[in-house]
C-alpha cells in the first residue's frame, strides 16, 4: 500500500449511525439523532502529546514535582497491554482482541489499532464492521486518525462496500485523500465499482471519486512512488460503467482515451460495458461492431459478451434478432457477425461526422471494406442466454412462448443449457404478470419436486403477485413458508412488498407492523420503505404520522430523501384539505433545494378543491403559468428564472379548470384550457358545460347594485360569454333562444342579463 507521509489528522467525523428506534402505530417516539459521515477540516494544531481516552474517564498525565516513577510505571503497563493485544491479533483471536481493546484504559499503539481494524474488516460481518467503524469514530473524535495505516483504512472501505454500505466506504476513501493517504487501487476501485451500479447519484459519485484519486496521483511526477494506487483496467471498467449507466458518451470516450496513459488495455469487460453504452445511446446498429472489435483486437471472447448482446437486442425489443442469434449458436455457426450485419441493413441510424462512436469503434466507419470476422470457436447458448430470451417474451406478454422455451431447455442434452432457478423464476414472473397466481405456485412446487432450489427473488416475485391480486392472507402464508420451510430470510424487498400490499387493502396498521418487524430483524429500511409507509398514513388520513416517518427518514443517513417523499408528505395533508399545512411543507421543500413538480401542484390543486378555497387556486395557477413558459421540461433551468421549467399534465390543469369554472372565474378558466390545448391536452368540454349549466345559468346583475359592483359584474359577464362561446353554448356572440329540459321537467331559461 503506497502512502505519502500523512500529516497529523485534524478530521472529525460523526459516529456510525445507530439503528433507528422502532415505530409504534399510535405514536412515533423521537428519533435518535443520526450522524452522517462527514469530514471537517480545522486549522487548530494537533497537540504533540495526544491525551488518550477511555470509555469512562479520560486518562490525563498531570505535571508534578514528585519523581516520575508513576508515569514510568503507567507507560510500562500500557506497553504490556499493547503487547498482549498484539499477541491476540497475531494468533487471529479477533474476538478476544476486541474485548481487550474495549477494556483497555488507553488508546493502543498504531500497530495494534491498524491490525485490529484490518482483521475486523476481513471478518466482514455486520458486528465486525460496526466495531471497526467505532474505532474510526473514536480516532476521529480524538484527532488520532493518523495512527491507522492506509492498508487498514482501505480494507475497511472494501468491506463496507461489499456489505452494501457504499456511502460510508466512499467517505472513507475521501477522508484518506484529505488526510494525505493514497489508497491502494484495489480499495478505491472497489468503491468506484459499487457506486457505479448504485441508484440515485451513485454513478455521478463514482465519476467524482475516480477524478479525485487520479488528480492526486497526477501530482507525482515519479509515478513509481504511487504505483500501487495507479488505476488499472478494472478501475477504468468501473468508471466506464458509471458513464454507460448515465449515458455520458463524451465522458466515456475521454476516460477510454486515458487508459493508455496508465498502461491499461481494454479487455473484454471494457467492451461489454460499451455494449451497454450503445444501448443507452439508442445505437442498436453498433452492437455488431463491438463484437467485431473484440475479435479483430484478439481479445479472448467469453459467453458474457454474447449474453450481453442478446440482452441488448431484447432490451431494444428486437426479439427476432435475439432469436436468430440464439438459433445460429445452437446450429454451431461461427458467422454471427455476418448474420447481425445483415439485420443491420434495415436500420437507418442518424450518423454524425463528430460521432463519439466513430472513435470508440473505428471499424464501424468503413465496415463495407472488410469481411466480418468469424468467432474463434463454436459457442453454444447456455441457460442464462435462454433465460434472457424468455424475459423478452415475458415483457411482451408472450407467456406461451416463455413456457415453451422452458420445456425446450429441459430437453437439452448439454447440462449448461438446462433450466436453473433463474429460468424457473422467469416463468413464475411471467405467470405473475398476467395474474395467473395458481399456475405460478404450481411452478414453485415443481421446482421443489425436481430439486431446483428457489431463492429469495423467486419468493419476492410471488409475494408481489399475491399483493397485487389483493391476496394478503396468501402473501402472509407464503412468507411464513419462505422462512420456516425454505429457510430463506426475507429482505427489505420482501417487507416493502408486504407493506405496499397492506396499503392496497387499506391496512395502515399492518403496514406499520411489517415495518417494525423488518427493523427488529436488523434489516435497514430503504427509501422505498419510508415512502411506502408514508403512503399508508397519507392514504388513511393520518398526515401527522406520515410526517413523523418523514422526519425519521431525514435523520437516517443511509437513505436520501427525494421528491417522492416530499410529495407524499404534501399529499397526506392535501387529502384532508389542510392547505396551510401543505403549503408549509412546500416551503420547507424549497429551503431544502427541492422545487415543486407536477405531482406537488396536482396534490395542492386537489387539496384546494377539497377545502373549497378557489382563491388559492388562482395563486397556484399563477405560479404554474409562470413556470410553464412554453419551454420543454428537459431544459434544466429557465434562463430568466431560478425555478426549473414545468410541463403540466392533464390532471393538474383539469383540476384547476374545474375549480375556476365552479367559482365562476371564467377568465382564468379560459387561460387554463388554452394552456391545455397548447400542450396537446384535450379539455373536457362536456364536464365544464354541465358545471356551467348547473351552477351559473341564472347569473344576473341586480339593477340596485352599486356602479362599481355592476362594472365588476359586467367584466365577469364578458368572461362568461367568452367561456360560453368556447363551450359552444348560446352566447352574446351568436345569440339564440335556447332551453335545457332537466329530468324533473323544470325549465332553465336564459335571461337577457344571464351570463
Amino acid at each position: 500500500m503506497t502512502t505519502t507521509p500523512p500529516p497529523p489528522s485534524s478530521s472529525s467525523v460523526s459516529p456510525t449511525s445507530p439503528l433507528p428506534h422502532t415505530l409504534t402505530f399510535h405514536y412515533l417516539s423521537p428519533t435518535a439523532k443520526h450522524h452522517p459521515f462527514r469530514l471537517h477540516t480545522t486549522t487548530q494544531p494537533t497537540t504533540l502529546t495526544p491525551t488518550p481516552t477511555t470509555n469512562h474517564q479520560p486518562f490525563r498525565v498531570h505535571t508534578t514535582t514528585q519523581p516520575t516513577n508513576l508515569t514510568t510505571a503507567t507507560t510500562q503497563h500500557q506497553a504490556l497491554q499493547d503487547q498482549a493485544l498484539l499477541t491476540l491479533l497475531q494468533q487471529r483471536k479477533t474476538e478476544e482482541a476486541w474485548i481487550a481493546y474495549t477494556h483497555s484504559a488507553h488508546l493502543p499503539n498504531p500497530t495494534c489499532l491498524s491490525r485490529l481494524v484490518s482483521q475486523l474488516s476481513y471478518q466482514n460481518t455486520p458486528t465486525s464492521l460496526t466495531r471497526a467503524q467505532s474505532i474510526i469514530h473514536r480516532l476521529r473524535r480524538d484527532r488520532q486518525l493518523h495512527r491507522l495505516d492506509a492498508n487498514s483504512l482501505g480494507l475497511l472501505a472494501v468491506a463496507a462496500a461489499k456489505s452494501g454500505n457504499t456511502p460510508y466506504a466512499s467517505s472513507l476513501i475521501k477522508s484518506m485523500l484529505i488526510s494525505g493517504y493514497l489508497p491502494h487501487v484495489k480499495a478505491w476501485s472497489a468503491v468506484v465499482s459499487r457506486l457505479s451500479s448504485s441508484p440515485d447519484d451513485g454513478p455521478a459519485e463514482a465519476l467524482k471519486l475516480f477524478a479525485a484519486v487520479t488528480k492526486r496521483i497526477r501530482r507525482f511526477s515519479d509515478q513509481t512512488l504511487v504505483a500501487n494506487s495507479l488505476p488499472d483496467t478494472a478501475a477504468f471498467n468501473a468508471v466506464l460503467n458509471a458513464c454507460a449507466n448515465l449515458g455520458l458518451t463524451e465522458k466515456f470516450l475521454q476516460l477510454f482515451d486515458e487508459m493508455p496513459e496508465y498502461n491499461c488495455e481494454p479487455d473484454v469487460l471494457t467492451y461489454n460495458v460499451m455494449i451497454k453504452l450503445c444501448a443507452r445511446a439508442d445505437r442498436k446498429d453498433l452492437l455488431v461492431f463491438v463484437l467485431e472489435r473484440i475479435l479483430v483486437k484478439g481479445i479472448p471472447l467469453c459467453m458474457t459478451t454474447l449474453q450481453s448482446l442478446v440482452a441488448a437486442y431484447v432490451g431494444f425489443g428486437d426479439l427476432d434478432t435475439a432469436e436468430k442469434m440464439v438459433q445460429a449458436m445452437r446450429e454451431g455457426r461461427r458467422d454471427l457477425c455476418k448474420m447481425l450485419r445483415e439485420g443491420r441493413k434495415f436500420e437507418r441510424p442518424a450518423r454524425n461526422e463528430s460521432d463519439v462512436f466513430d472513435k470508440l469503434l473505428p471499424n464501424s466507419v468503413n465496415s463495407s471494406d472488410y469481411e466480418p470476422p468469424l468467432l474463434p470457436k463454436v459457442f453454444l447458448p447456455d441457460s442464462r442466454m435462454y433465460t434472457t430470451l424468455m424475459k423478452g417474451y415475458m415483457k411482451t406478454g408472450r407467456v406461451t412462448d416463455t413456457v415453451r422455451m422452458l420445456e425446450a431447455m429441459r430437453h437439452q442434452e448439454d447440462r449448461e443449457s438446462q433450466p436453473d432457478h433463474v429460468s424457473y423464476t422467469t416463468v413464475i414472473s411471467a405467470m405473475v404478470k398476467v395474474g395467473a397466481m395458481d399456475r405460478a405456485r404450481e411452478v414453485l412446487a415443481e421446482m421443489s419436486r425436481i430439486g431446483v432450489t428457489a431463492n429469495r427473488i423467486t419468493y419476492n416475485i410471488l409475494l408481489k403477485g399475491h399483493c397485487q391480486q389483493l391476496q394478503i392472507d396468501k402473501a402472509k402464508e407464503l412468507i411464513r413458508d419462505m422462512i420456516n420451510d425454505a429457510g430463506i430470510e426475507p429482505d427489505v424487498v420482501s417487507y416493502n412488498t408486504l407493506i405496499d400490499g397492506c396499503i392496497l387493502v387499506d391496512d395502515s396498521a399492518g403496514a406499520l407492523a411489517y415495518f417494525n418487524e423488518m427493523r427488529e430483524r436488523g434489516i435497514a429500511p430503504t427509501k422505498i420503505s419510508y415512502t411506502t409507509l408514508m403512503k399508508a398514513f397519507a392514504l388513511s388520513g393520518q398526515p401527522k404520522l406520515a410526517n413523523k416517518v418523514f422526519d425519521e427518514m431525514l435523520n437516517d443517513p443511509r437513505v436520501k430523501v427525494d421528491m417522492v417523499a416530499w410529495n407524499m408528505l404534501v399529499e397526506g395533508y392535501c387529502r384532508l384539505g389542510l392547505i396551510d399545512q401543505a403549503k408549509q411543507i412546500v416551503e420547507q421543500m424549497r429551503k431544502n433545494g427541492f422545487y415543486p413538480n407536477v405531482a406537488t401542484y396536482g396534490s395542492l390543486a386537489n387539496g384546494i378543491a377539497i377545502a373549497r378555497k378557489p382563491g388559492e387556486a388562482l395563486l397556484l395557477w399563477n405560479e404554474v403559468k409562470e413556470r410553464c413558459g412554453g419551454m420543454k421540461e428537459e431544459q434544466a433551468y429557465d434562463s430568466s428564472s431560478a425555478l426549473p421549467v414545468l410541463k403540466p399534465d392533464e390532471g393538474l390543469l383539469d383540476t384547476l379548470a374545474d375549480i375556476c369554472v365552479r367559482a365562476a372565474f371564467f377568465k382564468k378558466a379560459l387561460e387554463i384550457v388554452a394552456c391545455m390545448e397548447e400542450h396537446g391536452i384535450p379539455p373536457n368540454k362536456t364536464k365544464y358545460t354541465k358545471i356551467y349549466v348547473e351552477m351559473h345559468s341564472r347569473m344576473f346583475t341586480s339593477k340596485h347594485a352599486s356602479r362599481a359592483r355592476q362594472d365588476r359584474r359586467r367584466e365577469r359577464k364578458k368572461a362568461a360569454e367568452a367561456f360560453k362561446f368556447w363551450l359552444g353554448l348560446p352566447n352574446s356572440y351568436y345569440g339564440s333562444e335556447w332551453r335545457l329540459q332537466p329530468a324533473d321537467g323544470d325549465e332553465y331559461a336564459s335571461d337577457s342579463e344571464s351570463a
